[in-house]
């Protein structure tokens, strides 16, 4: 399974959107030189709040470009960086893939998939009822996020729009992506 990146965005400062950048570099257990969730303990305020120590499992935010084409089609304008994401992708289907996915990006760069995007009122501060169209529920009444994967660094390397990503499947039972 392979994929492409579209677009890289980060930000040092607390702020929905992060600004789209000609590279970034992944530093390993650290998660996006210089932007403000980098770390090896939770960066994200709400996580803060409950327990600082807790290990950052959401150190690079992965969002597919599809999704904005999607949302694009009931009205609401999306590009990459506005939904917060370091890494938009296209071709890979990213909400499929299982805890553990090693994703190898570029030349060096490896991230392991940790689990899903939990997305928040924020993204209906940003356009309202956006929302709604990337959490919804199935046919069964199961919860269903769509606004990208959480990852952590294994290796370090610099990420740039055009290069490819080949996902690496875990060995043994794969265990589907839950929210981190």
């Amino acid at each position: 399974m392979s994929g492409l990146v579209t677009a890289v965005s980060s930000n040092g400062e607390y702020s929905f959107t992060k600004p789209n950048r000609d590279s970034i570099r992944l530093l390993a257990g650290l998660g996006v030189e210089g932007d403000v969730h980098a770390g090896v303990t939770v960066k994200h305020r709400s996580r803060v709040a409950q327990d600082p120590t807790q290990p950052n499992l959401r150190q690079v935010h992965l969002m597919h470009e599809e999704l904005f084409t999607e949302v694009g089609e009931e009205g609401f304008k999306v590009a990459p960086g506005e939904l917060g994401e370091n890494i938009t992708t296209r071709g890979i289907d990213l909400l499929g893939l299982p805890v553990g996915t090693l994703l190898r990006i570029g030349d060096t760069a490896v991230l392991e998939v940790t689990g899903l995007r939990n997305p928040c009122i924020q993204i209906d501060n940003y356009q309202d009822g956006l929302l709604k169209r990337v959490v919804g529920r199935d046919e069964a009444g199961n919860v269903v996020r769509k606004a990208g994967i959480m990852s952590v660094v294994r290796e370090g390397g610099v990420v740039r729009p055009g290069d490819t990503i080949e996902a690496e499947l875990p060995t043994g039972p794969h265990r589907p992506l839950d929210r981190v």
